[in-house]
């Protein structure tokens, strides 16, 4: 994973100015205060917060809750009235962290590390009296860690890394009937962690580090399963770019929040299509949406201007400050609300209820809205706070690699949001190897070899009209590391169509054992080739940018940002092929031009 090249990031900056300057104010849905409401401060994290009608239950790994300048001694279980923030009696205590809180009824589920709850043993998930705090019969051996609780279709749904309950085998999943708090028979399964879920009507969402649900390929980090039956809903396959941390539902969509390079918050339909995607330079850790507006939570400081980010998730487009916490509208504008919490870790928990108008939050803070706030905040319902921030300016890219995010079945994401996943195609036993790039990863492409059984592979992705330029301006690039030894007649490091088939071409190569890259083009209705080609070597064992770039009638080839070849193309020339996207070679035939270098940071840009 490398940053943008910096004529790119240029062009970027121009793009996302014009915005601010030229949107003003518009009008905003009502968003809650950036002033705290009164409540208790804890003395340790808060992990977990559910509201039960005007009473707020939180859970973490603190022993004592601090209202009115006293320390009051509550063991990693609080409650206080939403409205007054007054500490409320109940204080049925666990002996370790707890992790996950959910309200049904008259009753308050948690789940954590403890051993034991109001003094009795309760192995890591527990039901309690909402106004006594006393235990509810529900009591199970649990292997494996909790990280989620959620309640519908008359079941708790529990999830985390867990491997059995009461000796019976659950994948990460796992749920209780309510009414009896006896072990369900609904069993999906994942291949990795759970950290979060959610339900909405009778389908239950899951979001984690897995790649698999109920043994199904590329079901990776956000599914949806029957709350009934378990059954994998094969229709919502959104497929995230990393790991996610939390969710939430409401009847227009799902919200996740994301790590990975930096943080996402991304909203999806129903039916797993994303709707927008809101950037930030650190991960976001915790997302609730209250009357239509999305509230994100993490150890981030930035939210950033556009959704491009590069190492250790640096805004590369310019951003905002968002410290802890951030506010989006249903259309994906971020809000002026920046209540600015402070800390590491920052903000682990968000939870919000439609009825009260109230926003909970937890964490590791200790100030919030630029008052003392010890890891807890709640802020209610304003319609005063400003105007919106203009909208991020989309991302500039058709499609984008940085493989920092695989799969166990040799796909990679598009970062770009377009969804051009890329596929392994495969002959001879070839494969590329993941390694270290830079503050994330890079590919290495099979050794040089000669002979009809050399190992040969190619990363593709399916043609879609977003990826043929037509006759409109068009660039593309690749990081790519090249020695000596690795060079041959031709390879061929990024392309969509040949110069063979129909469509025309846009091609990235290096250029025989001499090491020079070109960039290549030719049109739908003509043969004839177009080459810009560096009269210098990039196959020097180092990391080189490499970059194709057609406006209007020129075509520039770029290493390291400098321009150093060009060739004369027509205005007309056209490329529309239904050839895929393909990195590392043309294909998996004998002579498929394969590139036996590293790559990184691959991409597509068009108009």
């Amino acid at each position: 994973m490398r940053n943008l090249t910096s004529a790119l990031r240029r062009t970027l900056l121009i793009g996302a100015a014009t915005a601010l300057v030229s949107v003003g104010g518009v009008a905003l849905a009502d968003i809650v205060s950036s002033s705290p409401t009164p409540s208790p401060s804890f003395n340790g994290p808060v992990y977990a917060i559910a509201h039960r009608g005007d009473v707020v239950y939180v859970g973490g790994s603190f022993t004592g809750a601090v209202a009115a300048g006293k320390t009051v001694a509550r063991d990693r279980l609080a409650a206080f009235n939403a409205r007054t923030g007054k500490l409320l009696d109940w204080n049925p205590g666990a002996d370790a962290t707890v992790r996950a809180l959910a309200a049904d009824g008259t009753t308050v589920y948690a789940a954590g590390d403890f051993d034991r709850v109001a003094g009795m043993a309760r192995d890591a998930v527990a039901g309690l009296d909402a106004t006594t705090g006393a235990l509810t019969p529900l009591k199970h051996t649990v292997l494996g860690q909790p990280n989620a609780l959620a309640v519908g279709n008359g079941k708790l749904y529990l999830g985390g890394r867990l491997t059995s309950v009461d000796g019976v085998a659950r994948a990460n999943v796992a749920a209780f009937d309510t009414a009896t708090g006896a072990l369900s028979t609904w069993a999906p399964t994942t291949d990795d962690t759970v950290n979060a879920l959610a339900t909405a009507g009778t389908r239950v969402f899951l979001g984690g580090a897995f790649h698999k649900t109920n043994g199904v390929s590329s079901t990776l980090r956000l599914t949806a399963v029957d709350g009934v039956t378990g059954v994998l809903d094969k229709t919502f396959l959104p497929k995230p770019v990393s790991q996610v941390f939390a969710l939430a539902a409401d009847a227009n969509g799902v919200y996740a929040a994301l790590g990975g390079q930096g943080g996402r918050a991304v909203s999806y339909t129903l039916g797993g299509q994303a709707r927008w995607t809101r950037v930030f330079d650190g991960d976001a850790q915790a997302i609730a949406v209250l009357d239509g507006t999305v509230y994100v939570g993490g150890h981030f400081d930035k939210a950033c201007t556009t959704t491009n980010n590069g190492v250790k998730g640096l805004c590369t487009d310019g951003s905002v400050p968002r410290v802890k916490l951030a506010a989006i509208d249903a259309t994906g504008n971020l809000t002026p609300w920046a209540p600015m919490g402070n800390g590491v870790v920052g903000v682990r928990t968000l939870a919000a209820d439609p009825a009260s108008k109230l926003l909970s939050v937890g964490g590791d803070f200790t100030t919030m809205g630029g008052s003392a706030q010890k890891r807890y905040a709640s802020f209610n319902v304003s319609a005063t706070e400003g105007t919106k921030v203009p909208p991020a300016p989309p991302t500039p890219y058709a499609a984008s690699y940085n493989f920092d995010s695989t799969v166990p079945d040799g796909s990679w994401d598009d970062g770009s949001g377009n969804g051009h996943t890329l596929k392994a195609a495969a002959a001879n036993g070839g494969a590329v190897r993941i390694g270290k790039h830079g503050s994330g990863q890079g590919i290495q492409f099979p050794a040089k070899c000669t002979g009809a059984n050399c190992p040969r592979v190619v990363l593709q992705a399916a043609s879609a009209p977003g990826l043929n330029p037509g006759v409109r301006d068009l660039r593309y690039g690749a990081y790519i590391q090249l020695s000596p030894a690795e060079t041959s007649a031709g390879e061929n490091i990024l392309q969509k169509g040949t110069s063979t088939a129909p469509g025309g071409q846009y091609k990235l190569q290096v250029d025989g054992v001499s090491g020079k890259p070109s960039c290549v083009l030719s049109g739908k209705d003509a043969k004839e080739l177009h080459v810009a080609k560096s009269p210098k070597s990039i196959a020097d064992g180092e990391w080189h940018t490499l970059e194709c770039r057609r406006t209007g009638t020129r075509l520039e080839i770029l290493v390291a940002d400098q321009v150093e070849g060009s060739a004369t193309v027509p205005a007309a020339l056209a490329i529309d092929n239904t050839q895929p996207l393909s990195l590392g070679g043309k294909g998996t035939g004998v002579n498929n031009d394969q590139f036996h270098g590293g790559l990184d940071d691959a991409w597509v840009a068009v108009g």
